[in-house]
């Protein structure tokens, strides 16, 4: 049930804001779950895959709200970007991974509460 959760609110988020469902997901299975800071990321990934793909986005774009050739490009970047990324990740030590992602998110935080 509390995975359940998780992914509910996550979902909320990510289509009201347009915020990435890890954002909710890696800190709350970390906390509520008992993941690894590698293991929430990577069932994070995990997770995202069909629901955000397909249902959320496909929302956007009946609306009319999806730039085709834009989203094409940022999909080429966030494959390869992706894939260094996570190979980058799997090998830093869990402490230093847990607080680069804290640091990630007051960092957004703050500018967020600036703008």
């Amino acid at each position: 049930m509390t995975l359940l959760f998780i992914g509910f609110a996550a979902g909320i988020l990510s289509g009201l804001m347009g915020i990435g469902g890890g954002l909710i997901m890696v800190p709350a299975m970390v906390l509520f779950v008992g993941l690894t800071q590698h293991q929430a990321q990577g069932t994070a990934l995990f997770a995202l895959l069909p629901p955000v793909a397909l249902l959320s986005a496909y929302t956007y774009y009946k609306a009319g709200h999806v730039d085709l050739k834009m989203g094409l490009l940022l999909a080429v970047g966030l494959l390869v970007g992706g894939l260094v990324g996570a190979k980058l990740a799997i090998y830093l030590p869990a402490h230093v991974l847990k607080k680069m992602f804290a640091l990630l998110l007051i960092v957004a935080a703050i500018n967020m509460l600036r703008k």
